[in-house]
């Protein structure tokens, strides 16, 4: 704390530096070491005010004449005691008691100071001569209050307020209570109010309104009534702002302060800031003008010049500035009623609101992965409080557990600027691609600030984007099996949010389920396969030598559904894929809507008989169903084949020459001899029956070797270390017939999904392991359970992981796992070699031979 005096005044002022984020309460010690604290209303009771001065410096002031001061002849004392907490609650409050004394004199007859809070006028105290020819009439007010000032009781001090509809006396103590301050000395009457005084009256002189209160002040002794002129008027506004400059007008000798006064003479004008007067030569260095005309006296004051501050301010919650400068005014003037009259107006001056943009600058290190964003630059006075992210609110001591880091950086001006870090890969930073290998990271952030001493707020949304060349996008590779087209994408990193389409078609799990596609995605890849007859399958063309389909893949951005990227697979199918011909001259035929012909509508296909048309239609595909006598079928015969021919066609309207034909042909054995061996038994015990029906089979991969955790179709493809052991179980699903027994055959790894593609390892062969297998695979036996109803459908096995080698090279590719098996009867004779196996020892006899 430090304190100066200046004149009638005493200022302490206090450190922001050390006072700062503390909760402050001031206390004035009177002449008996009670500690009186401070509140608003009885600070401009008093003659003490604190205000908050260049960037959060907090000020005191007090009057010479103040309530609590020690006034010793020409030396006036004040002592306060200041208490400092981290909490509002006061507690744990460090106390500071600074004491500081000044001497003030010689006292001008009235002095008038017109403070931020309060009015203060002094008068010498004696008794007055008595003029010759003194008329008792306005303006001179007071002499009216004599009659009320006679009734009064010996030794009270009373005030009569004149006002133009009547007059108010009131006692001292009623004063008091109303706010007002009073206080005298051997030599001196005094008289405070503050402004929110109610027997306050604007007056307005020149244009420029004033606070004024016109009162007398008695006090009545034995033999006569002292009556005491305790006008005063301060200034409530006379502030303009023109070109960039401030312009404030102080009307001379208005009428409350110059009544009964006929003769008036300047005798000195002097201004400054801060209390402090500056010489004509500083006025000038500064660029100030200090005019005194007739009437009245004007300082102009460049907006931004030495000895005022811009501070931050806040409007609408837009950042912005005010330039502010604490002006003070001291016009000493003489005339024929007061002698000499002292006017002190300290005039806390406050341009208008003027919004600031922020500078938000990107520093971002692309080789440290570092977004670095510094806005700026703030007066002093601000302070940066929380962050908003994602909806999410963390205060700047958080923010470093949120992935944030935040410092300050100050200049030497006394500004600051404040520094967010966050690393590109943060949650809350957005991705999103560009364009080639281009990836752009977003930060969006809002930060929260807040002003001291004034505790206003504003944010400032900070949006940065940064590019950087790290961009992995997804890649894609197709085959076909027997009957569907397959694609597995491998994801990128910058395919989070890109939804698949077929065509305009969103390709979801329901929507896949819908058509009997199969769709999967374990977080890193994602395939999908359909069958080579479905209405997502383009037609390209077809020869005997098949037809060639394919499925065309994109993949969208999932807000604005741009197409990112493109995958596709053709094949060609065997033409058998299209046609059945049935024992019975049953024919079955399905024709596809090729891509060549657009408007070829599937449901006005013909064939050679044009009133034979498709029993099922869909978009993209005719099926017909006919016999092999109809629909204009021909006939050719040689020595072992019957064949049959016709054309499937489509004719545009009004024209008869076809623009698709489809031609296909049934082959039907003349002599065929068929060997069957039966045997007349009496009461024959059921037995399986040679016909058609269906096999359900699995083979699956379980986690453990207990086999109680199979791997979800989800988790494919399944990440596997070398020699690691992979547990399979093949198990006959359908029928569930106790008669029946799982046999294995052969099992193979490809590092495709097709059974015959090459390199191929075998694991089991003719039901046994591979004696070249450096680890062997081991059976494992399965017993009854409550999820095992039949053992006899299941075969367990163990295999050590492994991966195909081309020359030295280690092939980092997928593997793939087939299995034939053997179905048995376990109640008849044998009936071939395929039952039973050498390696799975059982009771098998008839069979039958299939793979997956």
């Amino acid at each position: 704390m430090s304190s100066e005096c200046l004149e009638n005044l005493l200022r302490i002022t206090l450190s922001a530096e050390y006072f700062q984020d503390k909760y402050l309460s001031f206390s004035v010690v009177d002449q008996t070491g009670i500690a009186w604290e401070l509140d608003e209303a009885m600070a401009s009771q008093c003659g003490y005010t604190v205000t908050y001065s260049n960037w959060s410096n907090i000020e005191f002031r007090a009057s010479a004449l103040s309530c609590h001061s020690h006034l010793e002849k020409d030396v006036f004392t004040v002592t306060i005691q200041i208490k400092a907490s981290h909490t509002p609650d006061m507690k744990n409050a460090e106390t500071h008691l600074k004491s500081a004394s000044c001497h003030y004199g010689p006292w001008s007859p009235r002095e008038l100071v017109c403070e931020s809070n309060y009015m203060e006028v002094s008068v010498r105290r004696e008794v007055p001569q008595t003029v010759k020819d003194f008329i008792q009439d306005e303006p001179e007010d007071w002499t009216l209050a004599f009659p009320e000032a006679k009734t009064g009781e010996a030794s009270i001090w009373q005030i009569v307020f004149h006002q133009p509809e009547e007059k108010k006396a009131l006692l001292v103590s009623d004063a008091w209570s109303a706010g007002y301050g009073l206080n005298t000395t051997d030599t001196r009457v005094l008289l405070r109010i503050p402004y929110t005084a109610v027997q306050i009256q604007l007056v307005e002189a020149q244009g420029i309104t004033f606070s004024a209160v016109r009162s007398s002040t008695f006090y009545k002794q034995q033999w006569m009534i002292l009556v005491v002129d305790t006008a005063v008027a301060c200034p409530v506004d006379g502030v303009d702002y023109a070109n960039k400059t401030i312009i404030w007008t102080v009307p001379k000798y208005i009428q409350p302060l110059s009544a009964g006064a006929t003769s008036f003479k300047d005798v000195l004008v002097e201004a400054g800031v801060d209390l402090h007067k500056l010489s004509a030569k500083e006025m000038a260095s500064r660029k100030y003008v200090l005019s005194n005309d007739l009437n009245a006296i004007t300082m102009k004051i460049p907006i931004g010049a030495e000895g005022g501050y811009y501070k931050t301010s806040v409007s609408s919650g837009q950042h912005g500035a005010k330039y502010t400068i604490n002006l003070f005014l001291e016009h000493q003037w003489e005339d024929n009623k007061w002698g000499l009259t002292k006017h002190t107006i300290i005039k806390e001056i406050e341009t208008p609101f003027e919004q600031v943009e922020l500078a938000i600058t990107n520093n971002s290190n692309l080789s440290a992965r570092l977004m670095n964003v510094t806005v700026g630059t703030f007066l002093p006075d601000v302070e940066l409080v929380n962050l908003t992210t994602e909806g999410a609110t963390v205060a700047v001591a958080e923010a470093v557990q949120h992935g944030y880091l935040t410092y300050e950086i100050r200049y030497a001006n006394g500004s600051k600027a404040y520094v967010i870090q966050v690393p590109f890969d943060a949650p809350s930073v957005k991705k999103e691609y560009m364009r080639a290998d281009m990836r752009a990271y977003t930060l969006n952030v809002t930060l929260a600030f807040i002003t001291h001493p004034t505790s206003e707020t504003f944010t400032v949304p900070v949006i940065t984007v940064s590019t950087i060349k790290d961009a992995v996008l997804p890649s894609a590779r197709g085959f076909c099996d027997g009957r569907n087209l397959q694609l597995i994408v491998t994801r990128g990193n910058v395919d989070q949010n890109w939804l698949p389409f077929i065509s305009d078609w969103h390709l979801t799990p329901e929507a896949a389920q819908k058509y009997n596609y199969s769709l999967r995605d374990n977080g890193t890849h994602w395939a999908i396969s359909v069958p080579f007859l479905s209405s997502h399958v383009n037609y390209e063309d077809f020869h005997t030598s098949g037809i060639k389909a394919s499925l065309h893949l994109s993949l969208k951005d999932g807000i604005t559904l741009a197409n990112r990227r493109d995958f596709s697979v053709s094949c060609r199918f065997s033409p058998s894929e299209l046609i059945q011909c049935l024992p019975n001259g049953t024919v079955v035929i399905t024709a596809v809507k090729l891509i060549g012909i657009a408007d070829l509508d599937t449901s006005l296909l013909v064939l050679r008989d044009r009133q034979c048309k498709p029993s099922l239609v869909t978009e993209k595909t005719a099926t017909f169903k006919f016999n092999v006598n109809t629909c204009g079928t021909s006939r050719k015969f040689n020595s072992t084949t019957m064949t049959y021919e016709n054309d499937v066609l489509y004719f545009r309207p009004g024209n008869d020459t076809p623009v698709y034909q489809l031609k296909f042909v049934c082959l039907y054995t003349i002599k065929q001899t068929v060997d069957v061996r039966y045997e007349s038994k009496k009461n024959p015990p059921p037995s399986i029956k040679p016909g058609f029906g269906a096999l359900a089979l699995s083979l699956k991969l379980f986690k453990e070797k207990s086999y109680s955790d199979p791997y979800q179709e989800s988790e494919y493809p399944v990440v596997k270390y070398l020699r690691e052991a992979l547990y399979f179980e093949v198990e006959l699903l359908q029928p569930e017939d106790a008669r029946l027994e799982l046999n294995l055959d052969d099992c193979w790894a490809t590092n495709s999904q097709s059974q015959d593609s090459l390199p191929q390892w075998p694991i089991l062969i003719n039901g046994c392991e591979n004696s070249e297998d450096s680890y062997r695979t081991v059976f494992h036996e399965v017993n009854y359970s409550l999820r095992v109803k039949f053992p006899q459908h299941l075969k367990r096995f163990e295999v050590r992981m492994f991966t195909f080698v081309q020359g030295t090279t280690l092939l980092q590719e997928q593997l793939y796992f087939h299995c034939s098996v053997v179905i048995c009867s376990i109640t008849q004779q044998p009936s071939g070699f395929l039952c039973p196996r050498r390696c799975n020892p059982g009771k098998h006899r008839l069979g039958e031979y299939t793979d997956f």
